[in-house]
């Protein structure tokens, strides 16, 4: 429990018991005596009002019923970075040598005396907290940096530092910690209900060799990671999941080195948004799942020509989304780079009941994938997926004006956009025969595809 005045403790994250808040009034409630914390909790099933008592509003929650008072000494404010680590690593202070051997070591039968014993135990904590590299002090309660420099002399060598699920109340906290470990890598600061900057922050040195940031179930917004970008120049993934992200902008000199980003579970106003981050350069993962998305296009080019869009994209997942025409699955194939796709539970999928005749129309439809919904595809799937679909809409082709002489082929623009692989198709495999289109009844199948 630490002994911080309470009227430093606006807006400052806290635990009580097992349960996160964030204070959000510090002072007298009449006609009760003393000063009291009024907090928002985490869980607004914990809490009993929206900072209303007794007619007069206290503070304001997002939740009706997300407020409570509580007397000072219930809230623990948490501890320093360091002490955290000490604790986390069984090297604090506490647990030096033993009551009653604080000068002497045995030796076999013989007992010899030291001098200044404490001194050594303490060296020895600092060498092996040097030798950190990789530190989690997840859930511990961690809230400040603690005496300036005493990290960057105590942890010299940390690479890799877990966060997350801590009462880090502002960015620059985290900022006052990163800016004492030189070589830091990976940074993971998800789920701590922090404030963002609302200017741009550009300091390059603190975190000049970040390559992996976790921002998920910060409440950030893309503004605010924008807003922070300029200072990240060598960061290569970004994971902002469960937040506040519903509109994007375009990242002007920003995130240029971004190679995977992961925007699940953010409910995205407009899947045309995408756009926006489509000329990242070096972005190979891109991560939809959950965001509410319901068609993907890319206008700058027809069918049969790439887009210029996401140049580097080799592996998307739209998974859980509101896709419901395969005209987004079109779409994709004008991906340059894209070899992986996940794609389940979207309602497009729901047009065919046979899962794996599902599968080969995404296959025949995309012809640079290489995996789908993490299973690989073979060769021979490949191919039979696409002689299957060049057969399976052959009926459709020839009514709509295709034909086996190249002079009199000209499939009408409808069947095109329906299916703009099929002439490739045709030249792969050549044109389908009127032969081995005969018998085959008009499939449901097709029917829902077009409808």
């Amino acid at each position: 429990m630490t002994a911080r005045a309470p009227s430093h403790a606006l807006g400052q994250r806290i635990l009580c018991g097992t349960e996160y808040a964030t204070v959000r009034y510090v002072g007298s409630v009449p006609p009760t005596a003393g000063i009291w914390l009024g907090v928002e909790w985490d869980d607004p099933q914990r809490g009993k009002h929206d900072g209303t008592y007794e007619g007069r509003q206290y503070f304001k929650c997002r939740h009706p019923r997300g407020g409570s008072f509580i007397r000072p000494n219930k809230a623990n404010f948490g501890v320093d970075f360091l002490t955290a680590v000490k604790d986390r690593y069984g090297l604090s202070d506490e647990k030096g040598v033993q009551p009653g051997t604080e000068n002497t070591l045995v030796f076999g039968k013989k007992t010899v005396e030291f001098v200044g014993l404490d001194s050594i135990a303490q060296l020895q904590r600092q060498v092996q907290l040097n030798q950190l590299v990789d530190i989690s002090v997840r859930e511990c309660a961690v809230s400040h940096a603690g005496q300036k420099e005493e990290i960057s002399r105590t942890c010299a060598n940390i690479r890799h530092i877990n966060l997350s699920k801590n009462l880090l109340s502002s960015w620059e906290t985290v900022t006052a910690i990163a800016s004492q470990v030189q070589n830091l890598e990976t940074l993971n600061i998800s789920e701590n209900k922090m404030k963002f900057p609302s200017t741009s922050t550009a300091v390059f040195s603190i975190f000049s060799k970040l390559r992996i940031l976790a921002l998920n179930q910060t409440e950030i917004t893309w503004t605010e990671v924008l807003l922070c970008a300029p200072g990240w120049p060598a960061l290569e993934e970004l994971y902002l999941t469960s937040n506040n992200i519903t509109v994007l902008e375009r990242p002007d000199n920003v995130l240029q080195t971004l190679k995977l980003l992961d925007l699940s579970d953010n409910q995205l106003l407009d899947g045309n948004q995408l756009h926006l981050i489509a000329h990242l350069p070096r972005l190979e993962q891109l991560i939809l799942t959950n965001t509410g998305i319901s068609s993907i296009h890319f206008p700058d080019v027809g069918f049969g020509c790439k887009t210029k869009m996401f140049p580097s994209l080799k592996f998307l997942a739209i998974k859980d989304n509101k896709i419901s025409q395969w005209s987004s699955i079109n779409e994709l194939d004008k991906l340059p780079s894209l070899r992986s796709l996940q794609c389940h539970n979207n309602p497009f999928m729901d047009t065919e009941k046979n899962p794996e005749t599902l599968r080969q129309l995404i296959i025949a439809k995309i012809s640079q994938l290489e995996v789908l919904n993490k299973s690989e595809i073979l060769p021979a799937v490949r191919k039979g997926a696409e002689l299957d679909y060049r057969k399976i809409f052959g009926n459709e082709w020839l009514a709509a004006g295709g034909n086996c002489d190249p002079e009199k082929n000209h499939p009408s623009e409808q069947f095109l956009a329906d299916h703009p692989r099929y002439p490739s198709l045709c030249l792969k495999y050549g044109a389908p025969e009127e032969g081995e289109l005969k018998g085959r009844q008009p499939l449901t199948l097709k029917n829902q595809l077009l409808s």
